[in-house]
């Protein structure tokens, strides 16, 4: 690793790139296919993450898992803390959400992906969660991003709301620089100046990371868009375009959702739109990966 010193400073040897751990190298070859929990993503491995936006209920919850399971994705995702633009909306259920995913995981074997806000709550989400999730609204969180990457889990980063694909890069820096190799990337919109869809989709962000990174990249099409019969196409384009898996929200019955219903996929057809996506993903020469289960 190239080093300098820091001009001015104590002499503190430090990286020259800065992410130095993230950066893709030659020998990287198609990239770093992580196995978490018995899943592979990466390196050819494309994975579906699917549940609904938050955890509502038990009956919600158990329900929408037996469907992605019975329909061959990957890993269940589902909120129990969450980030609110207002304080007056619906922040989650909080432990009462750990403790239905955790019941979720055990009945249909999923691993489970939820988002943690807060470094306080870091040991009780670790301890249910497969991979943790950081919020768009988290990725510069540095503090926070320490604390995961000491605690082992895999991680799962959002890219900020107006944030540069460079900047991403170095925010996974901060987990991977704790010893914490599991790092996936996502792609879920930037705020521009188009207002026909909830956030603009850079979908060029794919082969751009691709370039610049060995870490899986997933895109996250469902908050993208805001809107659910765009969640399909972009969903498509995402995979076709070389993405290593997607993050989509699905409930069983959108309508009556706490939140974010609007763009959230009908259970019941979850399989079908599924299909199409693999079908995309295999032209880029991703296939959906075979599930072993942990020793």
């Amino acid at each position: 690793m190239s080093i300098e010193t820091t001009p001015g400073g104590s002499g503190a040897a430090l990286p020259k790139a800065p992410y130095e751990l993230a950066q893709r190298r030659p020998e990287h070859g198609a990239g770093t296919t992580l196995e978490i929990a018995g899943r592979r993503i990466g390196g050819g491995a494309f994975a579906t993450i699917a549940g609904p936006c938050t955890v509502e209920t038990e009956d919600q919850t158990l329900s929408t898992a037996r469907i992605m399971r019975d329909v061959g994705v990957q890993f269940f995702r589902g909120g129990a803390y969450k980030p609110r633009s207002s304080p007056y909306s619906f922040q989650g259920l909080g432990q009462e959400g750990l403790d239905i995913l955790r019941r979720a995981k055990d009945e249909t074997g999923l691993p489970i992906v939820t988002e943690l806000t807060d470094v306080r709550d870091v040991e009780a989400v670790a301890e249910v969660a497969d991979v943790i999730q950081v919020g768009a609204r988290n990725m510069q969180n540095y503090p926070l991003l320490i604390e995961i990457g000491r605690s082992g889990v895999a991680t799962l980063i959002k890219r900020g709301l107006a944030a540069s694909l460079d900047e991403l890069l170095m925010a996974a820096e901060y987990v991977l620089a704790q010893g914490n190799p599991n790092v996936v990337l996502c792609e879920r919109g930037i705020r521009t100046f188009e207002t026909s869809t909830r956030f603009t989709l850079d979908i060029a962000a794919v082969p751009v990371l691709k370039e610049r990174t060995h870490l899986p990249v997933v895109v996250d099409p469902s908050h993208a868009a805001g809107r659910r019969d765009l969640v399909l196409p972009l969903s498509m384009a995402a995979a076709a375009a070389g993405a290593d898996g997607i993050i989509v929200e699905t409930h069983p019955d959108p309508a009556n959702a706490v939140c974010d219903g609007p763009q959230q996929l009908h259970a019941s057809g979850f399989g079908a739109y599924l299909r199409q996506v693999e079908a995309a993903a295999a032209l880029a020469g991703n296939v959906p990966a075979p599930v072993s289960v942990p020793a």
